[in-house]
């Protein structure tokens, strides 16, 4: 039997799992992963320790399988986007803490160049939008902050990647300096269509040429571990960003097909197939590409805050003393009463994009209670879920087939009973929630030749599926006192709101 790796390297850990060739797991190991906040709004991860836990979770998990390496087939890597790492092209030493993706200090920068007029140029070619999210504005930020690192960049001594980079360059002894599609298409340097970097783009945000990989299809051969690290070399043969690598993990392998990954926020992404025309107010993105297809783009959205709310009621209100008591609580009243809660903590995503909103409780009563809130609070996500999706229908033309959901918030039964109702649409389940370190191992199996493409649907099994049960004339009442919630949050913060 071939087993595969899959390294998921996130935000907030570094776990590494050993599949089965058929994606069953066997054994994982983590390590948690320090956040450093600098400056307020700023936000850094040491690029070595990223690195070091990485590789402690892969010596953990030979050691306790007892397993050569030798025996393992290919290693899969799925990583937070667009966090940005520079170092040196001989040593491979960080020249800076990784600026990583909440990070909000450029913002000035790509406000500045939205004024500018530069949007339109960005939207065609990336099918993203101007904001600190994306890797340019960052790794502008260190070429102009790091002394004589520009001068360097020019000369080819230095070397830029997102994680994946980061990680396939250590893991190669310096040999492989590559990304792939999925995670070239958040940095906003990359044209989704000519499937290359831009010399507009580069221009744009002053970026050297010689700083940036070489970009690769999602199952290439990205290199080879180098041997004294693991025992022996390993194929690195999949790699995809940690949104892509969920849609793949879900199964989302049709156009119509979309995944939600409820966390602290929710990320809902939509396979659009061939299609890649950038929406109005949602993100399009490449997915994935794999062997003798056309690349697969997606069209995503983000939810600022999902999982966290539920969390403000548990720290902020004491409502209840932890998040698995929020559905009982929600399930003590048969519906909001008409209160509505808009979680704008963090301002809104998908597809209003507006950091000025702030969160709104509307519709209180002298009957409303703490039930009411819980529900309406689940409501808001399922309600942020369906906003998203609907951007989504309208960009892409598609109408949405079934929403396959995964992390924490899934096991909440009644948030997939409330999302089915409220999207009037199948929400289905999985047996398996860790979709991104599966998808990741998929990849790895197609690139390592020991999973057929055709066939890897096969490895995705149902749970459970819910279905929906409002009538149009309800679920549209309710849609429309939402959206009007959501227009007293819009511009709070600057006085924009109208009101």
């Amino acid at each position: 039997m071939a087993y595969l790796i899959s390294i998921d390297q996130g935000t907030t850990s570094s776990r590494v799992t050993l599949y089965t060739e058929r994606g069953v797991p066997l054994r994982n190991a983590g390590r948690p992963l320090t956040q450093h906040f600098p400056q307020p709004g700023w936000v850094e991860h040491d690029a070595e320790e990223i690195w070091q836990g990485v590789l402690d979770c892969l010596r953990q998990v030979l050691d306790e399988s007892s397993l050569s390496a030798t025996q393992v087939a290919g290693i899969g890597i799925t990583n937070q986007r667009e966090t940005t790492v520079i170092w040196e092209r001989s040593t491979g030493r960080p020249l800076h803490r990784a600026i990583v993706w909440q990070d909000r200090r450029t913002a000035p920068l790509t406000t500045q160049l939205r004024e500018a007029g530069h949007e339109a140029l960005v939207r065609q070619k990336t099918g993203l939008l101007l904001d600190p999210y994306f890797s340019a504005s960052k790794l502008n930020w260190l070429l102009a902050n790091l002394p004589g690192v520009r001068e360097r960049a020019l000369a080819g001594e230095i070397c830029f990647g997102t994680v994946d980079s980061w990680l396939i360059y250590r893991l190669t002894g310096g040999r492989s300096h590559v990304t792939d599609l999925s995670n070239a298409s958040r940095t906003l340097l990359f044209d989704i269509k000519a499937l290359s970097w831009d010399d507009e783009l580069l221009e744009l945000f002053d970026v050297p040429r010689p700083l940036l990989p070489d970009v690769l299809p999602s199952t290439a051969c990205f290199g080879h571990s180098d041997a004294p690290l693991l025992g022996a070399e390993i194929p690195i043969t999949g790699v995809a960003g940690d949104q892509q690598a969920a849609l793949f993990g879900q199964g989302c392998f049709q156009p119509g097909l979309a995944k939600v990954t409820y966390g602290t926020g929710a990320f809902v992404v939509l396979n659009c197939g061939a299609c890649s025309t950038p929406g109005e107010g949602v993100l399009t993105t490449i997915a994935w590409q794999l062997p003798g297809e056309p690349v697969c783009y997606a069209q995503e959205g983000s939810i600022f805050i999902a999982g966290a709310a539920v969390q403000w009621l548990v720290e902020g209100l004491g409502i209840v003393a932890s998040p698995s008591e929020v559905e009982a609580l929600a399930r003590s009243v048969p519906d909001s009463g008409g209160v509505y809660f808009v979680p704008a903590l963090s301002g809104l995503g998908t597809p209003y994009w507006d950091p000025q909103a702030r969160g709104v409780i509307a519709g209180l009563t002298r009957g409303s209670s703490a039930g009411h809130l819980a529900r309406a609070a689940l409501e808001a996500i399922a309600f942020q879920t369906v906003d998203a999706i609907r951007a989504m229908e309208r960009s892409s033309g598609l109408t949405l087939r079934e929403l396959r959901a995964d992390g924490g918030a899934a096991a909440n039964n009644l948030l997939l009973e409330l999302q089915a109702d409220l999207l009037n649409a199948p929400v289905v389940r999985p047996r398996s929630t860790e979709g991104t370190s599966l998808g990741a191992a998929l990849l790895a199996g197609i690139g390592a030749g020991v999973l057929d493409p055709q066939r890897v649907g096969e490895h995705w099994e149902l749970e459970r599926e819910f279905v929906p049960r409002l009538t149009d004339q309800v679920r549209e009442r309710l849609y429309r006192g939402w959206g009007r919630a959501v227009r007293l949050s819009l511009g709070w913060e600057d006085g924009s709101t109208g009101l």
